[in-house]
């Protein structure tokens, strides 16, 4: 019988605090049983127990996922406990008999809600009675909060206490000198102006019940009064005022809530740290330390601490965030200390990572000054020319005795190596113990695995790993080093489909996809660049296709990946917004040529300081996007029951389509440009009208990609379908090839360098060892990435083929010199896992077997697909139901290696490896 794993509310990652009063409700199931097959859900069950009365609901329905809440709406801070059993059918191995049953009940799970009005709160945003700095390019010093408060004697215990708490800025709090929570960097980064993040803390056990109590809040000016942006960047983009808005709420036994709010009776103080910048570091003086400043104490009642003034409660919506909060995910320790040739002590920590240090002991009365950087010049010095204006440093100024933990707060560094000055390490005893670098990501769960015969492969999808956490950091940012940091919207576009796989980022991206939309409203219907934007007053309002088309693409991908039309309803709106209004048209209705499009960014044929001068024509990727955006439109009207408008984006699609072929398509099928962009493009959003141009396109494709000798060749737009679009076109060969091409600019290239995150630029580091000299060079971007999602649908086999993954297509395709691969996926469902390997027959020399193993998850199905040779060999065309399965079928390989292109002139031989 099939057995339910957990409850999820929404996609909530604990349920505690969710800003939504009939959430729905979904369930995964646990690992399949080897004697069961093919279990569907026919009705399910759920008792809810709220306010002392428990009511049961049963629902004859299939649907496991996102169910509809049960019972009557929640109330804000309203509180219910939620389980679930679920009625199926199933066939036993054994018997091949169908069995009906119920699963036994899964585990109380707890909702709970948070302020769902503005009017629940009766806190105000505090900040500093002084007025900011008159300099403008003077940082803000971070400021320590208190308020003691002691409870009533007839409260006895405490049935809850629970903080609800934001900030301009970013903040720690802390009960009684304990830290709350373990969230770095929050509230987290959104559109102030428009939507404000604030987080719900079980304080329970921090409460001192029989005594006096003391809140202490510490905030710096994080993303809200720092400054962003490159060339200088600026400051203040959302205001000149950190604050903080805290209410805490402690509930009696017997009924009876003491509050306290923020408000004028608050004390400030100046932080005993000092600077505190996203892109310059922070630095800390433990001469300024306020002794035990969280604690409770009457000697705090004195000149030192300022009364607090009141400003305007937020204009911006307030909610709780679905994402998960960013946290320390992982400890690193150093792998090697070195001197260079200059003198200065470098830390390896031997991987590419986004955080911080922290340091168990600092030695008394120093100046430590700590540089961090990705990676280390030809000279043999630390690397921080790709920093641009960042200056990543932190600094501790000690006194007259140890200091013990040091970590900063309110900072994050993209860094593998950090210079050290002020101190040698190798003083103290186990300095690989005493230094450690802390992981910090938005804490999403791992969904996505994928493995195979090829080392070199699997460090590639490791790094996109490593990538995809430094650069979600509350939002989907670009890079995490240097003096930018932004939520492009072009490069989570390219590789939303990677990342929903690898991570469970549903709730994090369709929270921002909420913030593009909001944003999108103020510019007339043109999506920023960057979101949160704060670079309007450097590109005010800029349409540009693939960037901006994430407002349709990436909805889709989140639909696709989780099931849930909620999404695409919410943004709809601003679906039609762009397509209707922002995208800047011709007048034939493609886009206006005039416009310069960034197009195939990152060409790698581009020079290091144009890297939009691209092969292919920016117009025409553009031109082609928007046949593919349009074509999705019409679907997701469909899908939300918009027929008419379905047909609308559907004959307009079409009429797009045949402008595209008539405006870039030869009769022949030759495309302009003659590029590996512009056929990959065409092939895989479907814009070759007859079979005669697919052939044609088929084989200038390959033609284009022997003559690159298998090299990349495209870029941003490019990139991420090359590999399919060889693929579609019966190039498998090509495709694995071109994979495993190790020279520059290709995606192992960097592995032979070194590399343990994917690169902005293929080539990055030049072979010679030194940094590419373009200003746009970061060794942590995720969007060359992208091909990852080739790894898992086309090498590993396994692809959604119903949204949430109700179906899935499992049809690997061996290739190149793998021998085996596996992947796997934990849906909504449950675990899916595909594993195959190619067997030498040990009797016959070249008789070779393919084998397959697999789990379908229960409630779901598999369309199984294999062609394992030529003339129907090893064919394999079945549908299944849940279950574990193997096939062994025999497997005829592609010829390998393809041949390369060369001219003669420059190579005597015509054809090379």
């Amino acid at each position: 019988m099939a057995e339910i794993k957990a409850l999820r509310f929404e996609h909530h990652p604990s349920g505690l605090g969710i800003q939504c009063s009939s959430p729905r409700i979904s369930w995964m199931f646990a690992a399949v049983d080897e004697s069961i097959y093919d279990w569907t859900q026919s009705q399910y069950e759920i008792t809810v127990y709220r306010d002392g009365l428990q009511e049961n609901f049963i629902v004859q329905s299939a649907q496991s996922s996102l169910v509809p809440w049960p019972s009557m709406p929640l109330q804000s801070r309203e509180q219910a406990k939620v389980r679930v059993r679920v009625c199926g059918t199933w066939i036993n191995k054994e018997t091949r008999l169908a069995h009906p049953g119920w699963s036994a009940w899964s585990t109380w799970q707890t909702v709970e809600c948070s302020l769902l009005s503005s009017h629940d709160w009766t806190a105000v945003p505090i900040s500093s009675p002084f007025n900011p700095s008159s300099q403008e390019d003077e940082p803000l010093r971070p400021l320590l909060f208190r308020k003691a408060f002691a409870l009533p004697a007839t409260f006895g215990s405490v049935s809850r206490a629970r903080l609800y708490i934001t900030a301009f800025g970013v903040y720690q709090a802390y009960l009684n000198g304990c830290r709350i929570g373990d969230h770095e960097m929050a509230p987290g980064w959104t559109s102030y102006h428009h939507r404000l993040a604030y987080q719900v803390f079980d304080i329970d056990s921090l409460i001192n019940v029989n005594g006096n109590n003391v809140l202490s809040i510490e905030v710096a000016e994080g993303w809200y009064a720092g400054r962003l942006g490159f060339g200088g960047g600026k400051r203040y983009i959302y205001g000149d005022r950190m604050a903080v808005m805290a209410q805490l709420e402690v509930d009696g036994p017997t009924g009876g809530r003491l509050q306290i709010a923020s408000d004028i009776s608050w004390k400030c103080h100046p932080s005993p740290t000092i600077r505190s910048e996203i892109y310059n570091g922070e630095t800390y003086d433990v001469r300024a330390e306020v002794k035990d400043w969280h604690q409770y104490g009457p000697h705090y009642i004195d000149a030192d601490w300022d009364a607090v003034s009141v400003l305007d409660f937020p204009r911006a919506q307030l909610y709780t965030p679905d994402a998960p909060p960013v946290r320390v995910t992982e400890i690193l320790a150093p792998q090697e200390i070195f001197t260079t040739p200059t003198g200065r002590t470098i830390l390896d920590f031997g991987q590419n990572l986004v955080g911080k240090l922290c340091i168990h002991a600092l030695p008394a009365n120093a100046t430590v000054i700590f540089t961090h950087a990705e990676v280390m010049e030809d000279d043999e010095e630390l690397g921080t020319r790709p920093l641009r204006r960042a200056q990543c440093v932190d600094k501790v100024i000690t006194s007259g005795q140890t200091v013990i933990d040091w970590s900063p707060k309110f900072t994050f560094h993209g860094f593998r190596f950090v210079q050290v000055d002020g101190w040698d390490p190798q003083t103290e005893q186990s300095w690989q113990s005493n230094i450690q670098a802390l992981v910090i990501h938005t804490d999403f769960k791992r969904t996505g695995q994928f493995e195979c015969s090829d080392m070199a492969v699997n460090q590639l999808h490791q790094n996109a790993c490593w990538s995809m956490r430094g650069n979600f950091l509350s939002i989907p940012t670009d890079c995490p080093q240097r003096d930018e940091r932004l939520g492009w919207t072009g490069d989570i576009q390219v590789f939303g489909p990677s990342a929903t796989f690898l991570y469970d980022s549903i709730g994090m991206l369709s929270e921002w996809m909420e913030d593009v939309a909001c944003e999108q409203s103020d510019h007339n219907g043109v999506p920023p660049l960057v979101v949160p934007n704060i670079l309007d007053h450097v590109w005010p309002s800029i349409p540009q296709a693939v960037w901006d088309d994430v407002v349709i693409i990436l909805p889709w991908v989140l639909y696709i990946s989780s099931g849930d039309r909620d999404i695409l309803h919410r943004q709809y709106p601003s679906m039609t917004l762009w397509l209707d209004q922002g995208v800047r048209r011709g007048p034939d209705g493609l886009w206006d040529p005039e416009l310069w499009q960034l197009g195939d960014w990152l060409d790698p044929q581009a020079p290091p300081d144009e890297p939009g001068d691209c092969r292919t024509s920016g117009t025409l990727v553009a031109d082609a996007y928007l046949v593919h955006a349009t074509s999705l439109m019409a679907e997701i009207a469909s899908i939300l029951e918009r027929e008419t408008e379905s047909t609308h984006y559907s004959c307009k699609a079409q009429r797009l389509r045949a402008l595209f072929q008539d405006k870039y398509i030869a009769p022949s099928g030759l495309i302009v440009g003659d590029s590996q962009t512009a056929y990959s493009l065409a092939i895989v959003f479907g814009l070759l009208s007859t079979q005669s141009q697919f052939e044609t396109a088929r084989r200038q494709l390959a033609a284009r990609v022997r003559m690159a000798k298998f090299r990349v060749a495209t870029g941003f737009a490019g990139t991420p379908v090359i590999l399919r679009a060889l693929t579609e076109t019966k190039n498998l060969s090509l495709a694995y090839r071109m994979l495993l091409e190790n020279g520059c600019p290709s995606w192992l290239y960097p592995i032979t360098m070194g590399a343990t995150t994917i690169w902005e630029r293929w080539d990055s580091m030049l072979p010679n060892g030194s940094i590419n000299p373009g200003e746009m060079t970061s060794f942590n971007h995720y969007a060359l990435g992208s091909v990852v999602n080739w790894l898992h649908e086309t090498v590993g086999g396994l692809k959604p083929l119903e949204a949430g993954w109700k179906t899935a297509l499992v049809s690997p395709q061996p290739g190149g010199s793998l021998s085996h691969a596996s992947v796997s996926y934990d849906s909504v469902y449950g675990r899916w896992s595909c594993q195959w390997k190619l067997v030498q027959d040990a009797d016959q020399d070249e008789a070779v077997t393919f084998c397959l193993d697999l789990i379908v998850p229960p409630n779901c199905k598999a369309v199984v697909k294999l062609q394992a040779g030529e003339d129907g060999i090893g064919k394999l065309d079945e549908d299944v139901g849940s279950g574990k399965y193997q096939w062994r079928i025999p497997f005829l390989p592609l010829p390998w290696p393809p041949q390369a292109t060369a001219p003669f002139i420059t190579n005597p031989g015509q054809n090379v490896k």
